[in-house]
């Protein structure tokens, strides 16, 4: 016997059909495979054969050999899986030469393949009603996720490590194999799709009473009617200053009452006759629900109008009125006003809703010029008028990783309020683009008949990546429900809207753009796809559409679930799969709100900041948050005509008035040289702007 084996920690034994597997461990390793057969002699069992394994061969070995093995090893075991009767045999011929062995359990896959692996109640894997080691499960479970791959993967590859260790995770703390196995066939175990719980917190803010705030009557006696006390983002915002004119960014999470922030301070302003309230969001749904709030609440004593950007060809005004006291307007629809030179009046109060957009592609630097200019003209109406004073600023966001440095690029006072009002469950389960559709449904049906303490049912708001998508789900969502985007007609919208808050409806189907602020109080969000188009959610995104999930004044807690498709991706420009972005969004931290400039975001600002301000442009570009290269800017709007020195030319003012960017201007330009017909042009440019 080679020293190597003399020096074995473990002789393992195991019981096969005519032999038992014999398995010597050193440190852990195993140094021989082997096969013992027993033979009956007059003093009792005896070793008769005795194999050495390797791979497919068997290597002869004397008996002799595997009793000075036994003799040599540290310790002998015998698995628990050997019948009783091959226990007692085995027991009995190591008997023979005064050799103890104790029963272990063991794995018996492992075992069988001549693997000494001891299991324990805390260790052992329940499959197919045998208990199998941690290994072993592992193994079992890469081809679970093999065959669940390649059945609902679009790139028929495998899970990626962040799903695998998800799942890994879970196996080994149920200790459950089929349960996992479910999971992957769409199963909803709460026990096993629970990712964690977003707790409820509760910050220690006294609230300001209604009846103690310096309003002007007609304000004062309508806040009174709806409300005793302010709720604490609110109380602290009067607190620092809000009625007092000081500019701020509150950043609370969704349904914590930040738009109320805004309200208080622009209402009040312009019933005292200090100039308009101009309340500006990022999509056109929200204004139209913004200014019909609005109008309902405020509509008998004030003029409320509303100004969208819905079309970049054709400028109908858009029931626009710039001498109204309260203008609703989305960010292009107040942009597109400053860059065709239209007066909007004495603007007492600017609220931009959804700040953070300022850190998003396209729309981002669009904010960003928007500030800028909005500033711009305001300070030249306090230079041209004795009795202005000038805007308070109003930023107002649920969601920023960098707040105090963002405050401080605004010039406003920071509040700052982490409060959520109730607790929200975040589950994860895999599913394929047929089994999501089935388990949403499940979904739904479970939160509608379910009641909360406050006597409402749970309703379910479905987020997924496309308009088309959105009609797909909801037909085959056996409860009332429908879908709700950007290309319904405002009609449409509203009447979704007041049957989802009459609770006619189980859920809304929705595209993940309309996510910012559309006021559905749901009980229940489910992530269809974790995808805005064709572009992956940030965690800002995520993070505020998965707040949509519950309302204190209705629910008792949030519910947020992610369907996600292993391997999937929704374009080929798309470099993780849905399985990684999911655990990085459920990990990730915020993003730091900022705004990137290429040279694209550059010359259409510049080109913008020109056409409202002229030899003023640099200023305005200098105070925007994102740094901005000017001279660059100013260099490429001359080379293509877009500017004659500081002015901008016929060509620069009918690009920067449709917001086009220079390769889209100079598209145009290409076919009305071409003779191209004007709707082949517009089509095209639509095309190029939904694929984006």
């Amino acid at each position: 016997m080679s020293q190597q084996l003399a020096d074995v920690d473990t002789l393992f034994l195991h019981e096969a059909r005519s032999h038992y597997v014999v398995a010597a461990i050193r440190d852990g390793s195993r140094v021989l495979h082997g096969r013992l057969e027993l033979k009956d002699t007059d003093a009792g069992p005896r070793p008769g054969k005795f194999h050495a394994i390797r791979g497919d061969d068997a290597e002869p070995r004397r008996p002799e050999e595997f009793v000075d093995l036994a003799r040599a090893a540290s310790r002998i075991r015998i698995s628990q899986q050997t019948s009783p009767e091959g226990r007692e045999r085995l027991q009995a011929a190591l008997d023979g030469y005064q050799l103890e062995a104790a029963v272990v359990r063991t794995c018996r896959r492992c075992a069988s393949d001549g693997r000494y692996s001891p299991i324990t109640a805390d260790t052992a894997i329940v499959h197919n009603d045998e208990h199998i080691c941690p290994d072993c499960a592992r193994r079992e479970l890469d081809r679970e996720l093999s065959f669940a791959s390649g059945v609902g993967g679009t790139n028929g590859g495998g899970f990626t490590g962040a799903a695998e260790d998800r799942l890994e995770e879970l196996l080994l703390e149920v200790q459950d194999l089929d349960r996992i196995a479910n999971l992957l066939s769409g199963g909803l175990d709460p026990d096993l799709t629970k990712y964690d719980e977003v707790s409820a917190t509760v910050d220690d803010v006294s609230p300001v009473r209604t009846a103690d705030l310096d309003l002007h009557p007609t304000l004062a006696d309508r806040v009174q009617s709806r409300f005793e006390e302010l709720l604490p983002v609110q109380s602290l915002s009067v607190r620092n200053g809000l009625l007092e004119g000081n500019d701020q960014l509150v950043v609370s999470a969704t349904a914590t009452g930040k738009t109320l922030v805004g309200e208080l301070a622009g209402i009040d302003r312009a019933l005292k006759g200090d100039g308009t309230l101009l309340f500006l969001v990022p999509l056109v749904a929200l204004a139209n629900q913004k200014h019909e709030d609005f109008q309902d609440r405020y509509g008998d004593v004030l003029d409320v109008s509303i100004r969208v950007g819905s079309s970049r060809i054709d400028d109908d005004g858009n029931r626009f009125d710039p001498n109204a006291d309260v203008i609703v307007g989305t960010y292009e629809g107040i942009d597109h006003a400053l860059r065709t030179g239209k007066d909007l009046g004495d603007v007492g109060t600017v609220v931009i809703d959804e700040v953070h957009t300022l850190k998003e592609g396209e729309r981002g630097h669009r904010l960003d010029g928007l500030i800028s200019r909005l500033k711009h003209y305001s300070e030249r109406r306090v230079a041209a008028r004795e009795s202005y004073d000038g805007a308070q600023w109003i930023y107002l966001s649920a969601t920023v990783g960098n707040p105090e440095w963002l405050a401080g690029q605004l010039g406003a006072t920071l509040i700052e309020f982490e409060e959520r009002p109730i607790p929200i469950e975040r589950h994860v389960t895999f599913a394929d683009g047929q089994q999501k559709t089935r388990i949403a449904d499940t979904l739904v049906k479970r939160a509608f008949d379910t009641k909360s303490s406050k006597g409402y049912r749970g309703q379910t708001i479905v987020f997924t990546n496309s308009r088309r998508r959105c009609h797909e789900i909801s037909r085959k969502l056996e409860y009332d429900s429908a879908p709700y985007h950007a290309g319904l007609d405002h009609g449409r919208r509203k009447q979704v809207e007041r049957q989802f808050l009459d609770q006619d409806l189980a859920a809304v189907v929705t595209t993940a753009a309309l996510a910012a602020g559309v006021d559905f109080p749901a009980s229940q969000v489910v992530f269809d796809s974790l995808a805005m188009g064709i572009e992956w959610l940030s965690v800002q995104e995520f993070s505020q559409m998965l707040g949509r999930a519950g309302r204190p004044d209705y629910h008792d807690q949030g519910t947020v679930y992610l369907l996600v498709e292993p391997d999937c991706t929704y374009h080929n420009s798309m470099e993780r799969t849905e399985d990684e972005v999911a655990f990085t969004l459920l990990k990730g931290e915020m993003e730091n709100v900022n705004t990137v400039y290429d040279q694209t975001a550059a010359v259409e600002e510049t080109l913008a900041n020109i056409t409202v301000a002229g030899d003023r442009a640099k200023r305005l570009n200098d105070r925007m948050i994102g740094d901005v290269p000017t001279k660059h800017a100013v260099g490429k709007l001359l080379e293509w005509g877009f500017i004659d020195g500081l002015d901008p030319t016929p060509l620069g003012r009918a690009v920067t008035r449709h917001f086009l960017s220079p390769d889209e201007a100079f598209r145009i330009l290409d076919g009305v040289r071409k003779g191209t017909d004007p709707y082949d042009l517009v089509a095209e440019l639509q095309l190029r702007e939904d694929d984006r």
